[in-house]
């Protein structure tokens, strides 16, 4: 009340998904560094995580591991694919743990799930378990990737989003939404508000890998792709404040 006269603060939108799973790649750990975890930026994401989580939002997340290790890159090098892609996806495991160790210390419960087994260190992939930590409350990190060698993290990201029912999948990259050519390198690219898999999929635009596109039209899950440095954050994008592209079904 200010000088004798009722003020309301303003309401907060409500979300526009319950549960929602973000991808995040391990280069955006990095920060400004060129290999490995920078850790004012894993806290800046928790903290980002954190803003979601007030909302009542149930998180689960998939972080990549080019920080560390990439499986193509050694595979190019001359190193057998089937070994670089698990020495990949380990490295998605240290990346978990790190994102994990952030997000706890702002008091939030947190699991880390891996599709290979490793017990001392976090629990192994179970599907129904999974979804209960998620209706607990808490955030799951799922790590390892498919646990398969030959599939990427965005694939395990949508495949990991449709096993848990998730409503949307969130991808946070360096850009604010998917353009039709490298905004970077074109500052007449065109940005899309809305597309759909099949024009992704046809224009090529390396939103996410093939696989992951198609895994993700056929379970009919919304990607919404963002900008990691929006101003509105994680939770202004959860309720749809300001720029992002949705792939969703035409």
């Amino acid at each position: 009340m200010t000088d004798g006269v009722a003020t309301m603060a303003a309401p907060v939108a409500r979300p526009a998904y319950k549960r929602i799973l973000l991808k995040i790649s391990g280069e955006a750990l990095m920060g400004p560094g060129q290999f490995g975890l920078h850790p004012p930026t894993v806290e800046r994401i928790a903290r980002e995580v954190e803003a979601l989580y007030g909302l009542g939002v149930e998180i689960a997340m998939v972080i990549g591991g080019g920080n560390i290790f990439r499986g193509l890159q050694g595979s190019a090098q001359g190193m057998e694919r089937t070994t670089a892609d698990y020495m990949g996806m380990l490295a998605t495991v240290m990346n978990a743990l790190a994102m994990q160790s952030a997000i706890e210390n702002l008091g939030i419960h947190t699991r880390v799930v891996s599709a290979i087994p490793m017990d001392q260190v976090c629990e192994p992939y179970i599907r129904r378990r999974a979804v209960r930590h998620l209706e607990k409350g808490r955030v799951v990190i799922f790590a390892a990737g498919t646990g398969n060698p030959y599939f990427t993290t965005d694939t395990a990201a949508t495949l990991r989003a449709s096993e848990m029912s998730c409503e949307a999948l969130f991808k946070g990259t360096q850009v604010d939404g998917v353009y039709d050519s490298d905004p970077k390198k074109n500052p007449a690219a065109r940005r899309y508000d809305r597309i759909s898999y099949d024009q992704v999929l046809t224009k090529n635009l390396k939103v996410m890998d093939a696989a992951a596109i198609a895994l993700a039209r056929d379970n009919s899950l919304p990607i919404v792709v963002f900008s990691l440095d929006e101003p509105n954050g994680l939770a202004g994008i959860v309720q749809g404040k300001g720029r992002f592209t949705t792939v969703e079904p035409a």
